[in-house]
């Protein structure tokens, strides 16, 4: 952009500093497009025309989330994204900016309170003047004065016996956190390990707490929640707690009375917590701080329960601010933006032992650690199982085919998953969900698997290139079982849990031959059962039912690639006693009356399959907008739109291929 006439030159002159080191910097980075196209797998063109649009299209917005933000030069490239929009002084003007997709709803929220080792409550740092500032207004003598450990790094001090005592809320480091057998290690040898939860049985749960403190869950709590165009909501609970279940302040304020700290924690409710954040923000502000709620300091109750979405800073009461930094005005000591210079580091490289790199991310329909999102059936339909992205030629070269296993290891463990293939993942490159845990899988976790190295600045670790090998694992059998109650799987085999409606599912893999299989049902099954045992063709099935006729659980497995769908046998859990047709049925894996199963669930809001789709397509549904017409899909949140124009694609291919 600064050779082909894209930069802001009366912009930067007048509101910025640090561009030639940024620029001189950048230049000793840069490749050109051939090259660029050669590191990245794009087309030379899509390049060009990418830089064109940039440069040509005022109105740009870059969105920007944890693929950026998850790694060891997060800060740099986020700077990098910065640069940008400072030389071409798209910056706080309508349709803008750069824009943080956050992997919290909450993450602005949590850095206005001080929830951030290296930042003090109302976005202050730890200068001598914000060390003092805070401690004046708090009354607070023996008030922090550095910063604290990061996430990673506090679980190494606590490896290390620096650490004794240690208080968790609202997360769950023993999944989500790198090196996670050692995080889980950690915790185990804490003198005093409180964690306020409220989900049972979680890998966190079951890593050895003393105390544990019935916590309320997102929808019975009460407060604020900020996003990430600074809008402050009110949250209200749309639930009572559960129990004993008591919000984290009150719990907070509990313990800090119990240690004679009353009169500094004496708040009646959500509402007083409010004004002295606001307060805070206010104090000795005078327009020298982006965060500023003076405007909000004296809200009665009845405002703050009825207090309308606004945008901070709010200096008078009701009035936010859209945008910040259109004319300049940014909070440094001369009011002007800092390029700042990215350090250029290597990224991870491959090597001999492990030829890969290793994403990991989030999918779909689930959230973060599935504590919440994995109790639904209707959300666990559309990936039911942890598994690994793999590139078609990288599946051919090792042997690997859709459907199957295969070890993930890295230098920090190893992980059983099923193989996807798709040509869009890089070559070398492979993609795992974070989301599956010790809690609903044999060998899901792929937090143990992430190296522990962060970015040195925001203490992010480097969650998307950990180096890695993958090979095939061999089983004997897959299938799945159903079934009203919790059960155990049969020891050593693979197995992925998730809820069905009326029940429990497990996709299930392992070595062991039918007649074991058999053994586990048979020590399972009711008075009214009935089941098939076929050695040769390395097939069990089975099906028992309660007494009241409804079906207790059934068991399928043989051969990949033999084992009937599961869609029908889930379904007979929504309904009560099972009609005599369907029971001479069942270990077929069918239901009377009912079409061959349509493939995976693609739309979960309307439950529509990917036959359904690639039917309405063949119909003549040539676009998203015709299949949401026609069946629905698509057409309330969206999030499968994606998978349906890449199903698109690939059966409008499949017509118009020459016969």
């Amino acid at each position: 952009m600064a050779d082909t006439g894209g930069f802001d030159a009366a912009f930067i002159a007048d509101h910025t500093s640090g561009l030639e080191e940024a620029l001189a910097f950048a230049r000793t980075l840069a490749l050109d497009t051939d090259a660029l196209a050669a590191a990245t797998g794009l087309d030379a063109c899509d390049i060009a025309r990418f830089f064109a649009l940039f440069r040509d299209t005022p109105r740009t917005v870059t969105c920007y989330s944890q693929g950026v933000n998850q790694s060891a030069h997060g800060t740099d490239k986020v700077n990098a994204i910065l640069n940008c929009h400072l030389a071409t002084g798209r910056i706080g003007r309508e349709g803008m900016g750069p824009f943080s997709l956050t992997g919290q709803p909450n993450a602005m929220g949590g850095r206005e309170v001080g929830g951030l080792a290296n930042m003090l409550a109302a976005h202050m740092g730890f200068s001598p003047p914000e060390v003092d500032r805070v401690r004046r207004f708090w009354k607070a003598p023996r008030m922090a004065e550095r910063e604290g450990l990061k996430a990673v790094d506090m679980f190494a001090a606590i490896a290390r016996g620096e650490i004794r005592a240690l208080w968790v809320m609202g997360t769950n480091p023993a999944v989500s956190l790198p090196r996670a057998d050692h995080v889980r290690a950690a915790l185990k040898s804490l003198d005093l390990f409180v964690l306020s939860e409220n989900a049972v049985g979680n890998d966190t749960f079951e890593s050895g707490p003393h105390v544990v403190l019935p916590a309320v869950a997102w929808g019975e709590k009460d407060g604020t929640v900020t996003n990430s165009e600074r809008r402050i909501s009110r949250q209200r609970p749309f639930l009572s707690p559960a129990g004993e279940a008591r919000p984290d302040w009150w719990a907070l304020a509990q313990v800090a009375r119990r240690l004679g700290h009353g009169d500094g924690f004496a708040w009646r409710g959500p509402a007083d917590i409010f004004r002295e954040h606001a307060a805070l923000s206010a104090f000795e502000n005078d327009g020298t701080r982006d965060f500023d709620l003076s405007g909000l300091t004296a809200l009665s109750d009845g405002a703050y329960e009825a207090l309308a979405p606004v945008q901070w800073p709010v200096r008078v009461p009701g009035e936010g601010r859209a945008r910040l930094f259109a004319q300049g005005g940014f909070f440094t000591s001369d009011r002007r933006a800092r390029f700042v210079a990215p350090a250029g580091a290597a990224p991870a490289q491959a090597d001999d032992a492990y030829p890969f790199l290793l994403n990991t991310g989030r999918i779909r329909d689930q959230w973060h650690t599935m504590t919440r999102t994995g109790l639904s059936p209707r959300l666990s339909a559309h990936l039911p199982a942890p598994f690994v992205t793999v590139h078609p030629e990288d599946a051919a070269r090792l042997g690997l085919e859709a459907g199957g296993l295969a070890r993930v290891s890295t230098a920090g463990g190893a992980a059983v998953l099923k193989v996807q293939l798709d040509a869009g993942q890089a070559r070398g490159t492979l993609f795992a969900p974070i989301h599956w845990s010790a809690a609903n899988s044999a060998s899901g976790r792929i937090g143990p698997l992430v190296h522990a190295l962060t970015d040195p600045f925001s203490g992010q670790p480097d969650a998307k290139a950990t180096p890695a090998r993958l090979a095939p694992v061999e089983a004997r059998c897959h299938g799945f079982l159903i079934a009203r109650t919790r059960l155990d799987p049969p020891p050593g085999a693979w197995w992925a849990r998730l809820p069905v409606e009326g029940g429990h599912g497990w996709r299930l893999a392992g070595d062991a031959a039918p007649e074991r299989w058999q053994d586990w049902a048979r020590a399972r099954m009711t008075n009214d059962s009935a089941d098939l045992l076929d050695p040769a063709g390395g097939q069990y099935r089975a099906a028992a039912f309660a007494a009241d006729g409804s079906l207790a659980f059934a068991l399928m497995v043989g051969p990949r690639g033999q084992v009937p769908a599961w869609d029908a046998l889930k379904s007979l859990f929504a309904a009560g006693p099972v009609p005599a047709a369907d029971r001479r049925l069942i270990l077929s894996g069918r239901r009377a009356g009912h079409a061959a199963p349509a493939g995976p669930l693609v739309c979960a809001c309307h439950g529509v399959s990917r036959g359904a789709i690639e039917g309405a397509i063949r119909d003549g549904c040539h676009s998203p907008a015709a299949v949401g017409a026609a069946l629905k899909a698509g057409t309330n949140c969206g999030s499968c739109l994606p998978e349906i124009r890449q199903i698109l694609t690939l059966t409008l291919a499949q017509i118009l291929a020459p016969a």
